[in-house]
């Protein structure tokens, strides 16, 4: 597995939706969202048009996800 591709927001909602999640609000350009099954676990995700990689792990360790099932998502 070699680095993470830059994303995105829509895309990481897109894979955050596939892993369970669901979009619970909104508060200017940052969306929440949430995931009651197995743990909850709460993300926030900043929506702009590309995200660091930095900020992409980051978001990956809040989710709970390794990194090979996010790309096996993406």
């Amino acid at each position: 597995m070699g680095r993470l591709p830059s994303i995105s927001a829509k895309q990481m909602i897109r894979v955050l939706g596939k892993a369970g999640f669901v979009v619970r609000r909104q508060s200017g350009s940052h969306i929440v969202m949430v995931r009651e099954i197995p743990k909850y676990c709460e993300v926030v995700v900043p929506n702009h048009k590309a995200l660091k990689i930095g900020l992409t792990h980051a978001l990956i360790k809040q989710a709970g996800l390794i990194k090979e099932e996010f790309e096996d998502l993406l």
